[in-house]
Order: structure tokens, then C-alpha cells, then sequence
């Protein structure tokens, strides 16, 4: 199963132009859509969940047109938004039995069967019982992604899944999700570029509804060694760094700020070599200094 994206736009009536000829293959596993907040991701994860319509392009799971075969993509999706309502003076074992009867389950054994069975996976059986509006973000997450695998479905979308969970909450939400990976396609779209990191085996960078690179995330660190450079400074130096280099990024340590320098050979003696990860892969894509030239050095370059 592969979900292949061409071509796709979307504008909206007040002249913002979500999406710029998009174009993504993304195979089965989890792969990540990476982007700060507005660049399109939430509205490509509409438009492939048939929330929404595309101006143009085309999208294919499998052999399922997504933008013509709606009813179709519907049986088989999972779809987790940012943000979704629960009736919170209801259990989720009632909540998850009433939606598995939406989706189709209409025998009531079999519902019995698949709740109890998606309870255990997102690891709420305990509390199976207790009424939503008590739940942690964490765990209402969990509940979430229980109503998106009703169905079995093999596409799963999932949006900004970690914002507002606790560390603890994050790291089994991520576990969940790294399980699911494991049969169907899952596209995780979030702005935490640690979540892409430890969960995606490929990912996009979008900003300003274009896709500005896609490929492996290790590739893609790797390529960047030998091209990113560190130097400690104070505050108000700051200023002059950023006339004379390409600073991709600053972080505060011990109130000093470390700044990030894009540079093919090393700016001066007063700067060391840093070892890039993908925190810099992003910034770098984001300042223009690496681009989809990485993706086409895969099999597709030669088609």
C-alpha cells in the first residue's frame, strides 16, 4: 500500500494559498510532515481525509482515487485531527461501542470484542469506565487514536498528535504510534521536530505550502555534516553573527546563547564543527540551503 499525492493545490476564498503543487510518495510506516504552524499541513491532512477539496492535482492509496472515491478512502481511514470533542459524561467504553456501531460493527459480540481489544492496545482498559471529561490530554489522545483504528484501516493520519502532553504521556503516545507504523501507512504531521525523529523512518519539510525537502531523516543529518558550525556568544553579539553568517538557529545555555551557523567550510577559528541533527536539517531547509535535491538522488531520480 502507498499513498502517492501529485500535483496538489489549494487556495481559499480570501486569497491565502494553502497548498503549491504538492507532490509525495509515502510508502507504509510512519512518515513524517513536518512544519511550523500555517505552512499547509493541516490542510493536506483535510483534503486527505476528504474533510476538504483540492483545487487541482491528484491523490492515489493504492488503487483508490482519494479526491473521487471518497466512500471508498472513508472505509479504510483513520483520522486523528489536532483537535476533536468528546462527550465528557460518557465512559470510553461507551463512547468507543457507539462508534464502532457508526462504523459498521453491527453485531454486538463482534463490537464487544474489537472495544475490548482496542482498550488494551491504547493501553485504557483500567479506565475503561471512567467518564471522558476526566481524562488526561494524554489520555484522551489515546482515546482518539482507539476511534481511528476502528476498521482496521490503512491510512492513518494523525495531526499535531503531541502538542500539550506531558513527557511521560508523549513518549507512550509515540509508542503507540510506532506500532502502528509497523501495517499500515501513518502520516504524522506536527511542528515537534523530535517527534519526526524518533517515530519516522521518511519525511517532508513543508513551509508556506510547499514541500521544501523530502527524504530520510538520517540521510538527510548526514548529509549536512561538515556544514554546520557552533559557536557560544553573549546576547548582544548576536546581531553582528547574523550580518556575517547564516545562523539557522540560536538556543539560550546558562544565559550565553549558542548559535547554529550554516556555512560549507568553517566561518572563522572561533567557531567548531557540531555534530547536525535533524533540529538543523529543518532550520537549513527553512533558510533555502538544502532542498528537494535530496530526494532525487533516490529511485525516482532516474524515472
Amino acid at each position: 500500500m502507498e499513498l502517492q499525492i501529485r500535483g496538489i493545490s489549494k487556495t481559499y476564498p480570501n486569497g491565502v494559498q494553502a497548498l503549491k503543487n504538492v507532490n509525495l510518495t509515502i510508502p507504509a510506516g510512519m512518515y513524517g510532515l513536518l512544519g511550523p504552524n500555517g505552512a499547509g499541513k493541516s490542510t493536506l491532512m483535510r483534503i486527505l481525509a476528504t474533510l476538504q477539496d483540492a483545487d487541482s492535482g491528484s491523490i492515489q492509496l493504492g488503487d483508490t482515487d482519494v479526491l473521487r472515491e471518497k466512500n471508498e478512502v472513508r472505509k479504510t481511514l483513520g483520522y486523528l485531527p489536532q483537535e476533536f470533542g468528546v462527550y465528557p459524561k460518557v465512559s470510553a467504553q461507551e463512547l468507543l461501542h457507539h462508534f464502532a456501531l457508526l462504523k459498521g460493527i453491527a453485531s454486538r459480540r463482534a463490537r464487544h470484542e474489537v472495544v475490548e481489544a482496542l482498550l488494551h492496545q491504547v493501553n485504557l482498559w483500567d479506565v475503561r469506565k471512567q467518564k471522558l471529561g476526566g481524562y488526561s490530554g494524554g489520555m484522551r489522545q489515546r482515546f482518539g487514536v482507539a476511534v481511528a483504528l476502528l476498521g482496521d484501516p490503512k491510512l492513518m493520519i494523525v495531526d499535531e498528535p503531541t502538542a500539550g502532553l506531558d513527557p511521560a504521556e508523549r513518549v507512550r503516545f509515540l509508542n503507540l504510534l510506532s506500532e502502528l507504523g509497523e501495517k499500515s501507512v501513518v502520516l504524522l504531521s506536527t511542528h515537534i521536530v523530535e517527534d519526526v525523529s524518533e517515530l519516522c523512518t521518511r519525511m517532508a519539510i513543508i513551509n508556506k505550502g510547499e514541500i521544501l525537502l523530502e527524504d530520510e531523516p538520517l540521510r538527510a543529518v548526514r548529509e549536512l555534516r561538515g556544514r554546520i558550525w557552533r559557536r557560544v556568544i553573549a546576547k548582544s553579539e548576536l546581531a553582528d553573527v547574523e550580518r556575517e553568517h547564516l545562523v539557522i538557529s540560536t538556543k539560550l545555555l546558562a544565559g550565553r546563547t549558542v548559535v547554529h551557523v550554516y556555512s560549507d567550510a568553517s566561518p572563522s577559528l572561533v567557531y567548531e564543527a557540531a555534530e547536525p541533527d535533524l533540529e538543523d536539517v529543518y532550520f537549513s531547509a527553512m533558510a533555502g540551503r538544502i532542498g528537494l535535491r535530496s530526494a532525487r538522488s533516490g529511485p525516482e531520480a532516474a524515472a
